[in-house]
């Protein structure tokens, strides 16, 4: 039987994937944002319904217990931030069950930074330039895009206000799934990638904001000024039909993400997916008190797979988990 042993990238493509992250590093040095290590497992993972962690056991000083893999570094790197790091970043690998495709590996490079008083215009913009510097090259301009006029103009209708029954039957039609049952939010999710996505960052780096609130994860929820509906203080920077990053205001109140874990883990339940331990550590550094500011996470397989012009991400990576 012939073993597939040898890398999924080709060695020329690692090194030009090292001089990359040389870029990355040198892009942060010049700002004063420290590099960090957190751990890749935890006591906690994320409840949030659209990801699926994994856990397994271990033998820890208190026992066996079960841990989980990092879907992201957040939950540590706000510790920190809270016990006064200032401003960080970490390269930082992260494991999502599923996480299968072009775009896609069960285990990844998460590229994410956090800036305590940066807003989130001076977030974008910071991201922005990150993401030339990757490119070496302009992509073009950024072109700030309100999610609910997207709807709007790829889709004739107001995603906030559109019935479910419409939107179920429309997300069948446009994905070719069975969507009787699914969630609001999961009709939304399947027209944002199967329609606008792919039309997204073809012109410059287009950033999608105004998310509906249930999309809120970790960061905060404002009015929106056209009708005061609440929407997500969080954007996603687009390049050729990509996402590349997800950015927050981020969200300070312990009580506040006590109950969005409890939600999340309610919706867990009745959709029929396990429930996640929630991450008792994040919640008491949050009663300590996280510095207000912006958070920012980019999948750096995916813009290094764009500045090296591959056609999926494990072509930029040593080894794909069909090889792992």
């Amino acid at each position: 039987m012939t073993v597939d042993w040898q890398p999924t990238a080709e060695i020329a493509t690692l090194h030009e994937r090292a001089r990359l992250l040389g870029e990355v590093r040198a892009f942060f040095a010049e700002r004063g944002v420290w590099e960090v290590e957190t751990p890749v497992l935890g006591h906690g993972g994320s409840t949030d319904v659209q990801l699926a962690s994994l856990s397994c056991e271990a033998a820890t000083p208190a026992g066996r217990e079960r841990l989980w893999l990092q879907t992201s570094p957040e939950f540590h790197m706000k510790r920190l931030l809270a016990a006064g790091s200032g401003p960080i970043f970490q390269i930082a690998r992260s494991v999502r069950d599923g996480e299968v495709g072009g775009r896609h590996n069960l285990e990844f490079s998460m590229l994410e930074w956090y800036r305590p008083g940066l807003d989130l215009e001076g977030l974008i913009a910071e991201t922005a330039a990150l993401i030339r510097r990757v490119l070496s090259s302009d992509p073009g301009p950024v072109r700030c895009r309100r999610y609910r006029e997207l709807f709007r103009d790829y889709l004739a209708l107001d995603p906030f206000r559109e019935p479910l029954t419409g939107l179920r039957r429309l997300a069948a039609e446009r994905g070719g799934l069975d969507m009787a049952q699914a969630p609001r939010d999961a009709c939304l999710d399947l027209l944002m990638s199967f329609v606008i996505e792919p039309q997204l960052g073809w012109e410059g780096i287009d950033v999608v904001q105004d998310y509906p609130a249930s999309q809120a994860a970790l960061a905060r929820r404002h009015r929106d000024p056209e009708d005061g509906e609440w929407v997500a203080s969080r954007f996603e920077a687009y390049r050729q039909g990509l996402e590349l990053a997800n950015g927050y205001d981020e969200l300070t109140d312990a009580e506040e993400q006590r109950a969005r874990f409890d939600e999340d883990n309610a919706e867990r339940r009745a959709q029929g997916l396990p429930e996640v331990d929630v991450d008792r550590r994040l919640l008491a550094a949050l009663e300590a008190g996280l510095p207000a500011g912006s958070g920012v996470a980019l999948g750096l397989d995916r813009l290094i797979q764009l500045a090296l012009a591959k056609a999926s991400v494990a072509e930029v990576m040593a080894f794909a988990t069909p090889r792992a």
